[in-house]
């Protein structure tokens, strides 16, 4: 076998880290590694959602077919809602006060379903797992970088990408000898530290499974994906696994709480009174759903500070390392297989070789840090808005409608294509090409 260009590691098998990788196999000059820290690939969590623009992204990779198998319904492009929104706390019927309709709407997914496709598209021989990522460290006679493992084994790499999620180990890492360094220059070093733990939002959510047999045949919820708000709270729920099963997350908020120490796990389980008592006297569609779910987990909803930058000496972040955010645009996803996207497509130019690599991850940085913070901001205003705690809105609904579906123009503003025209361009240019 011919002498690969340079060795990928890819530190976490979600996501962002398979799209990634499935990616980058298709280029036989790249050696790509996948290392899980579990012993099998598997998601946390129930529903996935994704827009426009990621499914163009899926299409690029030629894997719609699949993805459209496993959809809530076929994507084909109509104008499909992306959220009804209604105001529900109160025990009468509640109303609709907006609702965003878009391209292709709200593609659904149950969660373990839409990492198969990923997992099935994987070349044999790139997955290892029970690799639990200790330390990364550089190597004296090369540039190559050193991976320790929890389990005392170790491998090499040219380049790091951790995709790692919100604790990840690579952030921590990574920000920790950037702090270092700035410190021993007499800088802020601090900010810096401030980045690596996530924070608490002040967020709790409940969340469930209903067949969809188990809900009146003509629940909201059978129909289109709803948020129902009230004050400090909203309810979400939408369909997936072709329509049979309905997702709910359910969103308290104490805001005065977001930054402080979370108490207890993140994710546990609960009591069905539990979430009953926190949604008392809401409207008879929240009240039925609510009632489906025998079973429901407690989560304590966590994210990240915007961060300053995703790349140093051939180590990068993405997905959910780099900015993991509030789930109230259904963005995560979308924003790590974007994310995998743009790395991918320019660690494959023919121009990005050992010599190149750091310039390639630079152009990444600066395709990806303000497009996917900026999603991050927004998605944490959207429960703002959505919970009528907005200071500039509020509860005057057809201002607030409009600011909502604005929400997502992020999703139209440019496309895939015109993303990797722009990195490959930046490229070029710190190149000299």
């Amino acid at each position: 076998m011919p002498e690969p260009k340079f060795r990928v590691a890819i530190c976490g098998g979600g996501i962002g880290g398979l799209c990634l990788a499935v990616a980058l196999s298709k280029d036989p000059s790249i050696e790509v590694s996948v290392y899980e820290a579990a012993q099998r690939f598997s998601e946390i969590g129930a529903g996935v959602m994704i827009w426009e623009k990621t499914w163009r992204i899926l299409e690029i990779m030629g894997l719609t077919e699949r993805f459209s198998k496993i959809a809530h319904a076929p994507p084909d492009g109509s104008i499909e809602v992306g959220f009804d929104h209604r105001r529900s706390d109160q025990p009468e019927e509640g109303f609709r006060f907006s609702l965003a309709e878009m391209p292709y709407g709200c593609i659904r997914f149950h969660r373990a379903d839409f990492l198969d496709v990923f997992i099935n598209n994987l070349p044999a021989g790139i997955a290892h797992f029970n690799k639990r990522l200790s330390f990364y460290g550089r190597s004296l006679s090369d540039s190559a970088i050193a991976l320790h493992f929890t389990d005392d084994t170790t491998a090499t790499c040219d380049l790091l990408v951790g995709c790692d999620g919100i604790k990840s180990t690579v952030r921590g890492q990574m920000y920790t000898e950037q702090a270092e360094r700035i410190r021993a220059e007499g800088g802020d070093w601090q900010s810096l530290l401030d980045c690596i733990e996530p924070a608490w939002s002040g967020k709790t959510t409940y969340r469930g499974l209903i067949p969809a047999e188990k809900l009146s045949s003509g629940h909201r919820a059978l129909r289109a994906p709803m948020k129902y708000c009230g004050k400090g709270k909203h309810v979400v729920s939408y369909s997936i696994s072709q329509g049979s099963i309905v997702n709910v997350v359910t969103f308290a908020s104490e805001l005065e709480k977001e930054g402080t120490p979370y108490e207890g796990p993140w994710v546990t389980e609960c009591s069905q009174q539990e979430l009953l008592d926190c949604f008392t006297n809401w409207e008879p569609d929240v009240e039925e759903l609510l009632k489906c779910i025998d079973k429901p987990t407690r989560w304590g909803i966590h994210h990240l500070k915007p961060l300053p930058f995703y790349v140093t000496d051939a180590v990068a972040l993405l997905g959910d390392a780099a900015h993991a955010m509030t789930p109230h645009l259904g963005a995560g996803a979308g924003q790590a297989i974007e994310d995998a996207f743009i790395l991918s497509f320019l660690l494959t130019h023919p121009d990005t070789d050992r010599g190149t690599l750091n310039t390639a991850l630079r152009a990444y940085e600066h395709a990806r840090l303000q497009k996917a913070t900026r999603v991050l901001k927004g998605s944490w205003n959207a429960a703002i808005m959505c919970e009528f705690n907005s200071p500039e809105y509020g509860d005057d609904y057809s201002r607030l409608g409009d600011a909502i579906r604005r929400q997502w123009d992020w999703v139209w503003e440019s496309t895939p294509e015109s993303d990797a025209d722009e990195a490959i361009q930046w490229l070029a240019r710190a190149l000299k090409i």
